[in-house]
């Protein structure tokens, strides 16, 4: 048997450097709020499904399709989604 995945939009955010600016999303904001996740020396440490785990700069940080945070290497995000805008 196989199966493909169906296709859902997602929201993400390139870790870039540490800094907030005006280019991160609200939804940032309201996990910090939330203490979903919380800034790092080197990146940020996210309360997921699966446990806590840490996204670096560079690394991306995805919101899936009922508002669980997860962050995700750039290889697999570049082999996993193309991008919308």
């Amino acid at each position: 048997m196989k199966a493909q995945k169906k296709p859902v939009v997602i929201e993400y955010w390139q870790v870039t450097d540490l800094d907030i600016d005006d280019k991160v999303p609200a939804w940032i904001f309201s996990a910090m709020a939330d203490r979903v996740m919380n800034e790092a020396r080197d990146g940020w440490n996210i309360n997921t499904l699966e446990g806590k785990m840490h996204a670096n700069v560079g690394d991306y940080i995805i919101k899936g399709v009922h508002g669980e945070l997860y962050p995700c290497k750039p290889d697999i995000f570049k082999q996993t989604y193309d991008l919308l805008d």
